[in-house]
């Protein structure tokens, strides 16, 4: 059988502004056709692309010649680590709102260091704190079961899924528009690692432009990252959605497939693209599909 190459033209907008062209761009197939996703996957990939909006891919066409492609060179090993460790989560604190509509935590002693004198020996004193809030405040992780009667909650969660996995960071920051599609996480390597999204929108937490006009992850960007393996999904924004309306096909998408995420990140910037391990633990409690992490990278 001769070898396939597909011929085609191509342009690529970028999501902070500006654009490039390509004409008659050759590349080696395996097979009989290829899909235009798939080529602009490949055009983002081997330019090494960032900040892509869209791609356009024109006059394709499927020739016979020789294949000429190289061999791909060994990716970087992520498990080296220096021991350096970055916090990336909010700190919960009384009255603090996270998402508007839901009520803000109440945190108070349970038991006060002075009635607490009254039980013990003398010069020997506790606080026992107490805290009423629901599981969506600060920095948090979704399970399944927030999504899906029958999904997982937090007692089935599967700690290799969210301690101690290879990260990526994914930096939209300074994008014109909003959704954040499938292009941008093209060039870094998804499968089994936490991939996070860097759109800087952490810098309104606590202020009223938090709620508004947040960045948010396509559904065909949930997509790709199902359908690369990802082991987690993070983002340092109000939410992974559009909450424009009510549907929630991030969320669909990703917990369907028993991805975890974790939304209201901060600190990311803090981070390298690469090579470094992410952890957010949360407690183990059966009935609840959401609930605070304590997220942090290990460099």
């Amino acid at each position: 059988m001769s070898d396939k190459r597909v011929c085609f033209d191509f342009e690529v907008d970028f999501s902070n502004g500006g654009g490039i062209q390509g004409q008659d761009f050759r590349l080696d197939i395996d097979d009989a056709d290829i899909g235009d996703d798939a080529l602009a996957a490949y055009i983002i990939r081997d330019l090494r692309l960032l900040m892509v909006g869209e791609v356009r891919i024109l006059n394709k066409r499927i020739i016979e010649e020789r294949h000429k492609r190289a061999a791909i060179a060994a990716e970087r090993n992520d498990s080296e680590a220096s021991g350096a460790f970055v916090d990336l989560s909010h700190t919960i604190e009384s009255g603090m709102i996270t998402y508007k509509g839901l009520p803000a935590p109440l945190i108070c002693d349970h038991l006060s260091r002075a009635k607490s004198r009254d039980i013990y020996a003398p010069g020997t004193e506790f606080q026992i704190g107490r805290i009423d809030m629901v599981g969506n405040t600060g920095t948090y992780i979704d399970m399944p079961f927030h999504r899906y009667p029958d999904g997982h909650d937090l007692a089935g969660l599967a700690l290799e899924r969210v301690a101690n996995v290879p990260g990526v960071v994914v930096r939209v920051e300074g994008a014109k528009e909003r959704a954040i599609d499938w292009h941008h996480f093209v060039p870094v390597q998804c499968r089994d690692h936490a991939v996070l999204v860097h759109t800087g929108w952490d810098r309104n937490w606590r202020t009223d432009s938090y709620f508004e006009g947040h960045p948010f992850l396509t559904e065909k960007a949930a997509l790709y990252l199902r359908d690369q393996g990802v082991r987690l999904v993070g983002i340092d924004s109000l939410n992974i959605d559009d909450t424009s309306g009510g549907e929630r096909p991030v969320h669909s998408v990703l917990l369907a497939d028993g991805i975890p995420i974790v939304e209201h990140l901060t600190g990311l910037a803090a981070l390298p693209e690469t090579g470094f391990r992410f952890s957010a633990v949360p407690p183990k409690i059966k009935g609840m599909g959401t609930f605070p992490v304590r997220a942090h990278a290990c460099l």
